[in-house]
């Protein structure tokens, strides 16, 4: 197993965060982002396994078990696209968010980036102590938004 972040108390604890995509439990990550996050719900299993694929996936672990989970999406030279961020109901208010996303946003290869974004609902408390704002121009982006309303869009 790949160890990222090598935090003594985590890990006597039996937690690792790992970028290893040969130990992540796609079956789990999967019914948690569709039933129950509030983000990608509806997602189709092909469209979930393609944007594994395509990303940086950081899985958090006690045990080898999957306990979070959270990808980025990057060039690894100038911008990164944080999202999918969770542990499971059961793990939670141990740190584990706060030592996941330090993980990511040290991570060698993502250090330098000109940019880094996410979008939440409810977690900006958690974000913040990492650097991240509200966009500070907001008249500057645009996006393209569509939900998951068939497995063929």
């Amino acid at each position: 197993m790949t160890v990222l972040m090598n935090d003594e108390a985590f890990i006597k604890k039996g937690f690792q965060i790992s970028t290893d995509k040969s130990l992540l439990n796609i079956d789990a990550i999967y019914n948690y982002l569709n039933d129950d996050s509030y983000w990608a719900q509806g997602i189709s299993r092909e469209r979930f396994e393609k944007s594994i694929a395509n990303s940086m996936c950081f899985g958090v672990y006690q045990q080898n078990n999957q306990v979070g989970f959270a990808r980025v999406v990057t060039d690894n030279a100038t911008f990164a696209y944080l999202c999918d961020v969770f542990i499971l109901p059961a793990f939670r208010k141990k740190g584990l968010s706060k030592w996941l996303v330090q993980t990511i946003v040290n991570h060698p290869e993502l250090k330098g980036l000109r940019r880094w974004s996410l979008a939440t609902a409810d977690a900006q408390g958690l974000y913040s102590q990492f650097g991240f704002t509200q966009i500070t121009r907001p008249e500057r982006w645009m996006e393209i938004f569509t939900p998951y309303i068939t497995p063929d869009n």
